[in-house]
């Protein structure tokens, strides 16, 4: 295996190429995504298409795909994140790939031992390596695959930002507003906190539904504000005589025979038990509003907990510690003054710390009337050790009604935002 340094080149023979970026994860070390960016001679895009990351993870071409995020094992630190490139299908017209990363809560001098590793994606050897170390730089380009003389040759860049993927992405050529990169640091960098950020206060008091429902155990629901004064009265959604459907692991349920009648208002009530003086683990719910063409309108989670004038609600973050016990999150949704173009709500959750469902003594999620009756419950402990979930998709069905899908579809990823990609799949699709 070859070790490059900063500005050396060599040629690459493999026909498709895996190009991992490897850190050491942990507590306050910023999460870091790798992205690829398709470039024609002049050193831009063609088209937002030719940017491969987290919301668009497949290039059209099929030669570039981005493969996500891991950890080498639940007992380890190690972090990779994985670019997969077929250079034998790569586009006439594309000189270059840039390979990038940023780092998303935090600077790329808080991540140690990040490197970048080449390997010959069908023999599985590593070719290339190449160590970087950084400072303020939010963003990286850690190397290039270019042409020279029809073939292919790698060279080690590591070139920093200050001003995030959106910075980066905009040099190249790309569109960030409609290209669905979130990046909140064209400001300047950030120092990433040990700790989520405390949720802001919310504008609005949550309804005043009554009590979420009771889990198998008793879970304390963080004291909401002030009482709203109570809404006009609705039909409630009526459950079936068995009780919830049970959501278990990769499962997709049609909901006909849990829930008949008007669907009005929704709430989704997640709940966790740690095992105290193990890990701190801290859980977060969220949920994503699309138009019918499955264009995002809005995330609704503890940094951003109120849209629509409170018909979308975050009732407030709530974060595990190392003493153990229980915690839980609650989402409030008034589906009959959602604006008409929201068409689909999709539920997600996910691990901030980038612990695994598996890493809980217990833990589940329920989607619950404004009675606070269930009508489906998703497991979490023991499903499989992944950091996100879709839970379940609500979608408007016609004038006034709404239809309820449970998914149960696992991603490894820390944040609502990486999820957006996800989710937007299943509210494009009908049933």
């Amino acid at each position: 295996m070859t070790q490059l340094t900063k500005g050396a080149n060599v040629a690459v023979t493999a026909p498709m190429v895996r190009a991992a970026l490897f850190w050491t994860g942990g507590p306050g070390i910023p999460d870091v995504d790798g992205s690829a960016l398709l470039l024609q001679v002049t050193g831009k895009v063609a088209g937002d298409e030719d940017m491969v990351f987290y919301n668009q993870p497949a290039h059209p071409s099929g030669s570039v795909r981005q493969a996500g995020t891991a950890v080498a094992s639940p007992e380890s630190a190690a972090c990779y994140d994985v670019i997969d490139i077929n250079l034998g299908q790569v586009p006439a017209s594309v000189d270059r790939i840039a390979l990038v990363a940023s780092a998303d809560g935090g600077t790329f001098g808080q991540v140690p031992d990040l490197r970048l590793v080449v390997s010959d994606l069908t023999a599985g050897a590593e070719l290339v390596t190449f160590a970087m170390t950084a400072a303020d730089e939010t963003a990286f380009v850690t190397g290039e695959l270019y042409r020279r003389d029809g073939s292919w040759r790698l060279r080690a860049v590591g070139q920093g930002y200050d001003s995030g993927l959106a910075g980066l992405a905009t040099d190249f050529g790309i569109h960030v507003d409609g290209g669905g990169i979130e990046d909140g640091s064209a400001a300047g960098p950030q120092p990433a906190p040990a700790e989520p950020a405390a949720a802001p206060p919310l504008v609005l008091p949550p309804p005043s539904w009554d009590a979420p429902p009771v889990p198998p155990e008793p879970v304390p629901t963080p004291a909401p504000p002030p009482a709203a004064p109570p809404a006009p009265p609705v039909a409630a959604v009526q459950t079936s005589a068995a009780g919830p459907v049970t959501l278990r692991k990769n499962e997709r349920i049609e909901l006909a025979d849990a829930v008949s009648g008007p669907l009005n208002r929704v709430m989704l009530s997640l709940g966790w038990e740690a095992e105290a003086g193990k890990k701190n683990i801290d859980l977060d719910a969220s949920v994503i509003a699309f138009d019918a063409s499955g264009e995002k309108q809005c995330i609704v989670w503890y940094q951003h907990p109120v849209e629509y004038l409170a018909a979308l609600q975050h009732a407030g973050d709530n974060q595990g510690d190392r003493a153990g016990g229980s915690f839980a999150e609650n989402i409030y949704v008034e589906l009959s003054r959602l604006p008409e173009q929201v068409a689909a709500l999709v539920f997600t959750i996910s691990s901030f710390k980038g612990h695994t469902f598996t890493d809980l003594l217990r833990a589940w999620c329920a989607l619950c009337d404004d009675q606070g009756r269930e009508f489906v419950r998703f497991d979490l402990t023991d499903t499989q050790p992944s950091t996100a979930v879709l839970m379940a998709i609500v979608r408007r069905s016609g004038p006034g009604q709404w239809s309820v899908r449970a998914l149960g579809e696992f991603h490894d990823c820390r944040t609502v935002r990486k999820l957006v990609g996800p989710a937007a799949r299943h509210a494009r699709m009908g049933y």
